[in-house]
């Protein structure tokens, strides 16, 4: 016959365990949603859509069936769109087929004097975060030098500037 086990015993193994689980959910990294993908956005401005290629990283971003200049060519997505003051956003990521570095991405503006081309830029990865405050465009991503750390991008109009940051 097994020697009983006091009564607090198990109540003490459940708390012990309860507490490591909820340890371990706090570490735990945040979970990054998946980015919407499309090849058209409609705006007030004019059409953005990617015109494809029977060659796979040969797809050109066009506005009104024109290619943008500077030329954005690779696997593209329109990820993101944002309604903005006077003007349209939208971030498109481009996978131009480097295994080193996969993907970067690019804001468009769209207003009613045509349109503004950030700069390439991104950490690499399609894990990523957006919003839009004003005119003020920002894009989080993992920070592949600091494991406990976003890298943030935020793009005014002009330039894409870089910090990184600790995840919240």
């Amino acid at each position: 016959m097994s020697p009983a086990i006091p009564a607090p015993v198990p109540r003490l193994l459940a708390s012990i365990l309860l507490l490591l689980g909820s340890q371990a959910l706090a570490a735990a990294p945040p979970t990054w949603p998946v980015s919407p993908s499309r090849l058209q956005l409609s705006t007030p401005y004019g059409d953005l859509h990617v015109a494809s290629s029977e060659y796979v990283y040969e797809s050109r971003l066009q506005v009104d069936n024109t290619d943008v200049d500077p030329q954005v060519r690779g696997i593209l997505n329109i990820t993101y769109a944002f309604n903005m003051p006077a003007a349209q956003a939208a971030l498109v990521s481009i996978n131009s087929g480097n295994n080193g570095c996969p993907i970067s991405y690019r804001w468009i503006v769209l207003d009613k004097s045509g349109y503004t081309l950030s700069p390439e830029f991104g950490s690499c990865n399609d894990q990523i975060k957006v919003s839009a405050k004003g005119r003020q465009l920002t894009l989080q991503t993992p920070s592949p030098h600091t494991p406990d750390a976003v890298d943030v991008y935020v793009y005014d109009g002009k330039t894409v500037k870089h910090r990184t940051a600790r995840r919240p």
